[in-house]
């Protein structure tokens, strides 16, 4: 009596040929990451067990850092989809377990580094990071917008980039990034959401609906150093600060915090917003910070009947800005760029869809771009890091 080989009995449907190996279904889980902490979930002890049938048929149990962890949809199906890869196998099933509180902390242990302390990651020697705070003098110049826009710019090119909703009273970031989630917990660390691959925290996850913030000076303090200290950022190329209009509280906050925060500002080509706006940057010296330049948002709009630029708000505030900044901190201060007023801009706002993103070659977008390249072009200095050199006697 002919007995079919094992090859011959999976081309017939019978069993696989080659059951898979757990190290083979490990590596594969290896390939997955968290979500929200963007490393591999082997890697967090999130695997809780891997169990395989003789027929192939692959059993995965992982671990969720919190019970209602919005993402459980995601990792599920990640893992059910990088496990069907392996060879051999013929059925994935995912279930799900919670972690500890020792688990938990252990995590959170090792995301800091085994560092038990609160610190601002961006403020210590080592960081690569490049920490831009958006200024500016008065609102309605569009900050929120241009630091949107360039966020979402930068990480289009492949940047890690996060976005820190400063600006406590009047947050708008989520939205102009089109997310409602709700940042995860996990023990005293705050994992956030991310839009367009952009990581971003602002108060406004935190309050129920549109309710206002009634806060004072040692609140906004507090808030700011928690969305530094608190939330797992990660390794990031980028963070943007978007503050408030203002050199209040924020402001010198920012600066106590992160020292080496340097600092854009953004104006109007209306010559009253150029004088405030000029105000707001003056900070940079009391505050020894750097004015990386001035961009000039609503310089002009395109007429709909011709190639003309239609100065509605006046033209020069940004030069103006950037000469007197200047004289006053004694530094080159450039102007990066000037910002059309574009309606696509506004919409995009509204929509949670960033101008570089939905319309990247409009007149905003391609503006908006190219001061987001000039800032990724720039290499972080060697001032303030440490070298892990040791002095030698020796010459």
């Amino acid at each position: 009596m002919a007995t079919d080989t094992p090859a011959e009995s999976a081309q017939e449907g019978g069993p696989a040929a080659t059951a898979p190996t757990e190290d083979a279904v490990r590596a594969a889980l290896a390939t997955v990451n968290d979500p929200e902490i963007h490393r591999p979930i082997t890697d967090l002890g999130m695997v809780k067990s891997v169990g395989i049938a003789p027929d192939g048929a692959v059993d995965v149990g992982i671990y969720l850092t919190v019970s209602g962890c919005p993402m459980r949809d995601t990792i599920t199906a990640n893992v059910t989809e990088a496990v069907q890869g392996v060879a051999g196998v013929t059925r994935v099933s995912v279930e799900l377990d919670v972690m500890s509180d020792e688990q938990r902390r252990e995590l959170a242990s090792s995301l800091k580094g085994g560092k038990a302390e609160r610190e601002v990651p961006f403020a210590q020697p080592g960081s690569l990071t490049r920490v831009y705070c958006v200024a500016s003098g008065k609102g309605g110049v569009g900050k929120s917008s241009v630091t949107v826009n360039l966020a979402a710019a930068l990480a289009a090119e492949g940047q890690k980039v996060g976005v820190v909703d400063a600006d406590i009273y009047g947050h708008s970031v989520p939205r102009m990034l089109g997310t409602d989630a709700r940042p995860t917990q996990v023990e005293d660390m705050i994992m956030p959401p991310s839009a367009h691959g952009v990581k971003v925290i602002s108060i406004g996850m935190f309050t129920p609906g549109n309710a206002p913030v009634v806060w004072r000076g040692p609140m906004l303090h507090r808030a700011l150093q928690q969305f530094l200290a608190d939330v797992y950022w990660g390794d990031l190329d980028v963070l943007l600060l978007d503050l408030p209009p203002g050199t209040g509280d924020i402001a010198i906050s920012v600066a106590q915090l992160v020292p080496n925060a340097e600092i854009l500002v953004v104006t109007t080509p209306q010559q009253a917003a150029a004088e405030v706006a000029e105000r707001a940057g003056s900070i940079a010296v009391q505050t020894h910070q750097k004015i990386v330049g001035v961009i000039e948002n609503m310089s002009g709009m395109p007429c709909p009947h011709c190639d003309e630029m239609v100065d509605v708000f006046g033209t020069g505030g940004g030069r103006q800005v950037a000469e007197g900044l200047t004289r006053t901190t004694g530094a080159e201060v450039p102007v990066l760029g000037g910002i059309p007023i574009d309606l696509r801009l506004r919409e995009g706002g509204d929509e949670g869809k960033p101008v570089v993103l939905s319309d990247p070659d409009s007149p905003a977008g391609a503006a908006l771009r190219d001061v987001a390249g000039k800032l990724a072009a720039r290499q972080r200095g060697l001032s303030g890091m440490s070298l892990g050199l040791t002095p030698s006697n020796k010459f």
